[in-house]
């Protein structure tokens, strides 16, 4: 995996993570699984710059 696609992916994950911050603040209460939800959608982000076959 090329470092500009390295770096793509790490600004997707942060903007998602972003996202969710941004969306718990508004509320008082987080259900647990929507902490994992979003918790998975960055490992699977982050998941192909760890196990690239391509690479």
């Amino acid at each position: 995996m090329t470092a500009t696609k390295e770096a793509q992916t790490i600004t997707e994950a942060l903007a998602l993570i972003d996202q969710g911050l941004a969306d718990a603040q508004r509320r008082n209460l987080i259900a647990s699984d929507e902490v994992s939800n979003l918790l998975l959608d960055v490992r699977l982000l982050l998941a192909p710059i760890e196990h690239d076959p391509l690479s």
